[in-house]
């Protein structure tokens, strides 16, 4: 199993941080690798969105890497599953208040299957540059008007 967890110190509140990973449109401003990313269905942010998303693959072909929101708790929580792709992790944004600040925490968890077991060392070091993609969050999130 592969499993990354990675968590920055937001200068904003809880509910400014949650509202902006809530919404998978916001991806894009943070998340490098991301070729589009559109919501299918459901309401941004909410538990039964699904967004439809393209990664860069290798070669610079798009990847499908759809995923769902399975859990919204606004302030505290976001988790989601990918639905389509060859790969299917699971992961979550979780939130706590610390003074006038916000501590994100981002966890990435992936069970391969068959084959893919093989790739787990270049799959754990995929899923730790994600999450470490917290620190442009945090910068992208800061830099707006408070």
């Amino acid at each position: 199993m592969a499993f990354a967890v990675y968590e920055v110190l937001i200068e904003r509140d809880a509910m400014t941080v949650y509202d902006f990973v809530a919404n998978g449109l916001n991806n894009p401003l943070w998340r490098s690798g991301i070729r589009s990313i559109e919501l299918l269905s459901g309401s941004p942010g909410q538990k039964g969105a699904v967004y439809q998303q393209a990664l860069i693959g290798p070669g610079g072909r798009p990847v499908a890497a759809d995923f769902e929101i399975v859990e919204a708790r606004p302030g505290a929580e976001v988790r989601f599953a990918v639905v389509a792709g060859p790969a299917r992790p699971t992961g979550g944004y979780y939130l706590s208040t610390e003074g006038e600040s916000t501590r994100l925490r981002f966890a990435l968890e992936y069970q391969p299957k068959g084959f893919k077991k093989l790739l787990n060392g270049m799959i754990q070091k995929t899923m730790e540059s994600e999450v470490a993609q917290l620190e442009k969050l945090k910068a992208v999130i800061e830099a707006q008007p408070s």
